[in-house]
């Protein structure tokens, strides 16, 4: 017949560093964790910039609304302050959505040097880790 396999005891010899190294392990996670922080840090610090700069929009959109409340003479008057609003806001937007831009390059930017930088250290302890198995053998 099968025989049933004993996942308690297999996963009391793991966690026991019976089938490798348990600070490999550990230094896997602790990297793992370190490099999830930081591209937390550039996510939320990214999102914090792009709040920034969309309130600042609205703040002014807003400030240039202000020109509805005046009371006009002539009817005429409110489409020339509605084209006039909308004019404004069309010639602001190529410069806060320049602004959106330079926030995600630098995201980018930052990801990338990240992930670069992680790329060369988990290159340098893969060398490592082949010399000590060399080594050993």
């Amino acid at each position: 017949m099968t025989k049933t396999i004993d996942y308690t005891k297999m996963f009391q010899d793991v966690f026991a560093g019976k089938f490798g190294d348990m600070n490999a392990v550990n230094d896997l996670v602790r990297d793992s964790a370190e490099l999830g922080a930081k591209l937390n840090k550039i996510a939320l610090d990214t999102a914090e910039k792009n709040t920034e700069l969309a309130t600042a929009w609205m703040k002014d959109s807003i400030a240039k609304y202000g020109a509805f409340t005046k009371v006009q003479a002539e009817p005429a008057d409110y489409a020339k302050v509605a084209a006039d609003v909308f004019s404004a806001q069309a010639q602001a937007a190529p410069e806060h959505f320049a602004k959106f831009a330079e926030v995600a390059k630098s995201a980018q930017m930052a990801t990338v040097e990240l992930m670069m930088a992680a790329g060369k250290e988990f290159q340098a302890d893969a060398v490592k880790a082949a010399k000590t198995v060399v080594k050993a053998a």
